[in-house]
């Protein structure tokens, strides 16, 4: 019997994906649960595995092909019972092997109901594979002799996988002790001791030196950018050599199929042109389709964080020893972030959307802030859900996952929606302001610049301060500047007053 797989609902406004790669080859065996497309969605890579095991009869689609939700992937001639697999469980399946749709709740003890979307397999974590060979005598001791092929999936069962993923264990450095070589759920474990017991016994790395953290905001890393190599202008974009293009940008309000006049930048020298694909695709029609229909506004301030930095700087340690990574610090965006729920909190028209179809302004009673996190393919904003019932210490730790995690295109794709405020921070950059574009359909976002020392005058003398520059930009048909102001100023006074603010009177 011949099944057709199609592309699945990948999730909550998105219709199509780019064929990445093509796992498998035509007349090629597949098992279930094998990876067989590697796709790009407007939000993040997907690695998609097969709902079968049979024999690839046609692949129906292409590398560097944009296909749609429900178009046919592949067809596959089945083995035995594999037969009576239902199609919509296959989608199921599908659907649910992005790495979006990955348990974000480990940490917390959330459990998950098993599901072939634990299949996917992790190559992320190659910084692992390196420790391998420790010969602390764990079941990964000897891997890194070992010659593995990363083009095929490593013999391993979902619970595996997914223990796997919550430890941060490459299952490719991982030799294991199953049957025809399965990695089983000891060996992870094993490899895991044997990993951070060579870390424990390691010299421990320098620290930023930073001390008071108050510009080391997650979603701005430029350090981590100086490390990775550079991005070709291709891959930024989405080009891909031999691909199509990219198709008109008819969004905007613009007719489609409307023609602008270019001038022949040919006649001047070389030039290139890549199609504007994916994320980068994305990110501009959300950026025009912001700025069209939302009439901007932007309020600047400032906030003397002096106390606080000196807070941060005492708690730093503390907050990484108790979570169990380093990356883990109250910085400055997780106070600004939790100030900001306190002010949504108090002024609601900024938790809101202006809905034209019908004339009514939506008000959320809840609070999800979206974090604006530098990538080398464009700016994702994944969410933080429910700030206001979290902890400062619980806002730190899902800070840090959330942009680790989107960095390395691995975020899930519910911590991509449903965001009612974004914050974003320039201050690990540089800067010391911005006009920050709103994240459509919100009605607001604040931004935050470096904090510097500067004089100020307090008690009639001149002393040196640590300030913060602040800046929103709010929809104007919502709410008014003074408003605005008000808002911004209720942040700034919890910030000032760090004590107050956590004691949260």
């Amino acid at each position: 019997m011949t099944a057709q797989f199609i592309l699945p609902d990948l999730g909550e406004g998105i219709h199509e994906a780019e064929i990445i790669a093509v796992k498998v080859k035509e007349g090629e065996t597949v098992k279930e649960d094998q990876v067989i497309f590697e796709v790009e969605t407007d939000k993040a890579v997907v690695e998609i595995p097969s709902p079968y095991a049979g024999v690839v009869s046609k692949i129906h689609v292409q590398q560097g092909q944009t296909v749609t939700v429900g178009s046919v992937m592949i067809s596959v001639e089945l083995d035995g019972a594999a037969s009576a697999a239902p199609a919509k469980q296959a989608e199921k399946s599908a659907g649910q092997s992005a790495p979006e749709a990955k348990s974000a709740g480990a940490a917390k003890g959330e459990t998950k109901t098993e599901s072939k979307a634990d299949s996917k397999v992790d190559q992320s974590q190659k910084a692992l594979a390196g420790v391998s060979g420790n010969g602390k005598g764990s079941a990964g001791a000897s891997s890194s002799s070992i010659t593995v092929d990363r083009s095929r999936p490593v013999p391993a069962t979902p619970a595996t996988r997914r223990l796997a993923r919550e430890l941060g264990v490459d299952l490719y450095a991982v030799r294991g002790s199953g049957a025809a070589g399965r990695v089983m759920k000891e060996d992870v474990m094993a490899f895991a001791a044997g990993t951070l017991e060579s870390k424990l016994g390691s010299s421990p790395s320098t620290g930023s030196g930073s001390g008071s953290g108050a510009n080391a905001g997650a979603e701005q890393s430029a350090a981590a950018h100086k490390s990775s190599a550079p991005v070709s202008m291709a891959e930024k974009f989405g080009g891909a050599e031999g691909g199509s293009g990219g198709g008109p940008l008819n969004f905007g309000g613009r007719a489609a199929g409307g023609h602008i006049e270019y001038p022949d930048f040919a006649k001047h020298g070389k030039v290139e042109r890549l199609p504007l694909k994916s994320i980068r695709r994305k990110i501009a029609q959300s950026m025009t389709q912001s700025w069209t229909l939302i009439p901007h506004v932007t309020t600047f301030d400032e906030a003397n964080v002096t106390d606080l930095t000196k807070l941060i700087s005492k708690y730093e340690k503390e907050f990484a020893e108790r979570a169990g990574n380093p990356k883990v610090r109250p910085t400055m965006t997780v106070f600004v972030l939790k100030a900001v729920a306190s002010a949504l909190a108090k002024f609601p028209q900024f938790n809101s959307s202006l809905d034209e179809n019908t004339g009514e302004i939506v008000i959320k009673h809840y609070y999800n802030l979206g974090v604006a996190v530098a990538t080398d393919r464009g700016l994702i904003v994944p969410v933080i859900k429910n700030i206001n019932e979290k902890s400062f210490f619980e806002v730190a730790v899902e800070l840090a996952d959330i942009a680790a995690k989107t960095r390395a295109g691995k975020i899930e794709l519910d911590r991509l929606q449903g965001g009612t405020f974004t914050v974003t921070n320039i201050g690990a950059i540089g800067g010391t302001g911005a006009a920050p574009m709103i994240n459509f359909p919100e009605c607001a976002i604040m931004g935050m610049a470096r904090a510097a020392e500067k004089p100020i005058v307090k008690n009639g003398a001149i002393e040196i301060g640590t300030i913060m520059p602040l800046f929103m930009s709010f929809d104007h048909r919502l709410a008014d500047g003074a408003e605005a102001a008000y808002f911004v100023q209720h942040v700034v006074k919890l910030l000032e007053d760090p004590f107050k603010f956590v004691l949260d009177i």
